[in-house]
């Protein structure tokens, strides 16, 4: 067996990325967090996650992110699925956030997406 344990995303300022996180994941929490230096930068990193899957976040991000709408290479996003897409909706207008809600091409997946 084979299963994603984490995925590792480094941002410019880790608060507002732990905000959503924390908001669209209400049961996980952060696991553990540090200081260290990656490559003579030094960087804030901390897990975020339940006892399964987590995600790393890492503060030490230069530059703007990637264009989503264009083609640069790097992660475009990651997926994860719901029972109740509507009560993730509702968790996240209550945090403050404006998620788009659109269906796929394929017509059965509705994704879930902060407005820009």
């Amino acid at each position: 067996m084979i299963r994603l344990e984490h995925a590792n995303l480094v941002v410019n300022d880790i608060e507002p990325t732990l905000a959503f996180l924390q908001a669209a994941f209400p049961h996980w929490q952060v696991r553990t967090s540090g200081l260290s230096t990656w490559y003579d930068k030094p960087r804030k990193w901390l897990h975020f996650g339940d006892d399964f899957t987590f995600i790393t976040l890492n503060d030490n991000g230069d530059g703007a992110p990637r264009d989503l709408e264009g083609h640069a290479p790097g992660l475009a996003h990651l997926g994860f699925t719901v029972t109740n897409i509507e009560r993730l909706v509702e968790r996240l207008k209550k945090n403050g956030y404006t998620p788009s809600v659109a269906l796929d091409t394929q017509g059965y997946r509705r994704n879930v997406s902060e407005e820009s």
